[in-house]
């Protein structure tokens, strides 16, 4: 709770309206030994996107395989699918990148839940927000990095045939021991491959 008290102080965005509609989720990966929960969010059903994510950055530069692995939907949660993403500009944009969590195959696959996705401009996806996803991991060569995304919506988005809403943008936060980093991305084609250009605070 504290948690989402920090996040609908730091941006009103999320409304109440959005979150009567929403579902808290955490995906996990069972390594025989223990549960580790490598994603946690809030998922709104009515908008079918998710509002935002957190997760820690735990496979700093691992190398399992994504070969072959496609989103799965959730068996208790209304999510978005395949068709919302089906000749569009936009990805499915990976909200907790698959390339945080490779170290190995089965937790790497734990990332392509439809929980974890987003309707994200292909170019912007492709480019500025992937580079930042590499800094990410960077920082976490020398420091524990944990990262929270979240989603912006308002009553202009765009709500598309299949059901699903496209975001306005997103906020994404890089938290280390000493520093915090917020960025704000604009959800079209970036003006910039410099992801320092988004930054809102440092």
């Amino acid at each position: 709770m504290k948690q989402l008290f920090f996040i609908l102080f730091m941006f009103p965005i999320l409304l109440f309206s959005q979150l009567r509609d929403s579902v808290f989720f955490r995906v996990e990966y069972n390594n025989n030994f223990n549960k580790i929960t490598i994603i946690e969010g809030c998922y709104s059903e009515k908008l079918e996107q998710p509002l935002w994510v957190q997760y820690v950055v735990l496979c700093k530069d691992g190398e399992a395989s994504r070969k072959g692995l496609d989103f799965f939907t959730n068996d208790s949660i209304h999510t978005s699918n395949s068709a919302d993403y089906y000749k569009n500009v936009y990805d499915k944009g990976h909200l907790a990148p698959a390339a945080d969590f490779n170290c190995t195959r089965e937790m790497v696959k734990e990332t392509f839940t439809y929980l974890n996705c987003a309707l994200q401009h292909e170019d912007l996806n492709r480019k500025t927000w992937k580079y930042l996803e590499s800094y990410e991991r960077e920082l976490a060569q020398t420091e524990v990095v944990c990262v929270k995304v979240i989603l912006d919506f308002d009553s202009s988005c765009k709500k598309l045939p299949t059901g699903a809403t496209v975001p306005k943008g997103f906020y994404k936060i890089i938290e280390t021991k000493d520093n915090q980093i917020k960025y704000y991305f604009p959800n079209i084609k970036p003006t910039s491959s410099n992801y320092n250009d988004y930054l809102i605070q440092q």
